[in-house]
């Protein structure tokens, strides 16, 4: 009920008397005033007027599942949230709920996380009251080959939520990063448990650098965040519910196709890599090779030396630039 009763308040801009809530929720004033003195304490100014009622004047910084939840405009993606003050990782709790059912679309949200984790087992830095981490829990009826375009769809759905939140313009560094003025503000990480022709549930982790101001000596030189750029500090929960809500709208354009047929040409006109020398990195051997851009399936295709083209595959090789990380 907090929940509702908080987006009650964010959607009218006067004052809602305790009755009127009590009539929308069917619930005693009593319980209301115990809501709205919790909302109190987690630091929302609420004005009380007698014989008015109550009024939102100020939302503050709050991460919590009543916040994501009151702000979110999406029909499954994210609508049920799990917050965590502190967990390992939300991906290991998201795959732990996968592995126990829990439904399509459940978000995994922590303020702090002390086993984040990156591509290729890499930590992820992840200190609390800054940044985002969370989750989605998915139930794909797909080939688990198919998987990985998810991927990519999540780093469209980020850079549209920053665009949505913020109006910085951030583009992909294929096919996992997203990136602004050629540093990283976002990493995105996929796992899945699946049989040979069946997967049993995929989780897309999201780790954004949102109001961080410094950053570990190793990755400072490639690593910003969103209020670095700006200038001033960013409500998170607004931008967990913009990327959810976007993450959804391309979810649905590829489950039609279950390609990227549909978001391919957007793909391509914020990749990072397109039209640029890239370093292509294959165990053991790397060579140099021409961006051209992703296909239909989400591989990103390379023009070598030689002239000739070919299809480089996310989960094998790592792709930056000639002279630098992009």
């Amino acid at each position: 009920m907090k929940s509702e009763i908080l987006r009650l308040l964010k959607e009218n801009d006067t004052y809602l008397s305790g009755q009127q809530i009590c009539d929308h929720f069917q619930v005693s004033r009593t319980a209301v005033w115990k809501v709205i003195e919790q909302l109190k304490k987690e630091g929302y100014q609420i004005e009380a007027v007698r014989n008015k009622g109550y009024r939102l004047v100020d939302s503050p910084d709050v991460m919590s599942k009543a916040e994501i939840e009151s702000l979110m405009k999406t029909r499954w993606a994210g609508k049920k949230v799990v917050y965590y003050d502190e967990t390992d990782s939300t991906n290991n709790r998201a795959k732990d709920a996968g592995e126990k059912g829990e439904e399509h679309g459940t978000l995994f949200v922590a303020d702090r996380q002390v086993a984040g984790k990156g591509r290729r087992g890499r930590s992820w830095e992840s200190p609390a009251g800054t940044s985002i981490y969370m989750t989605i829990l998915l139930h794909p009826d797909m080939l688990p080959s198919k998987a990985p375009r998810l991927t990519l769809l999540m780093a469209l759905a980020v850079a549209e939520g920053i665009q949505k939140v913020t109006g910085l313009e951030s583009q992909i560094k294929w096919p996992n990063d997203i990136v602004i003025h050629g540093r990283k503000v976002c990493g995105i990480l996929t796992e899945m448990s699946a049989e040979i022709d069946y997967i049993n549930y995929v989780v897309i982790g999201v780790g954004i650098n949102v109001n961080q101001e410094t950053f570990p000596q190793e990755i400072q030189e490639r690593a910003v965040s969103l209020k670095a750029e700006l200038g001033t500090n960013i409500k998170r929960s607004e931008l967990i519910a913009a990327t959810m809500e976007s993450f959804e709208k391309y979810y649905e354009i590829f489950r039609k196709t279950e390609d990227l047929s549909g978001v391919r040409e957007l793909y391509n006109s914020l990749l990072v890599n397109i039209d640029k020398e890239v370093k292509v990195l294959e165990p053991g051997h790397e060579y140099e090779a021409y961006a051209l851009g992703i296909n239909e399936t989400g591989e990103l295709i390379v023009r070598l030396q030689d002239g000739q083209e070919q299809e480089v595959y996310a989960g094998e090789v790592s792709v930056r630039g000639v002279y630098g990380y992009v």
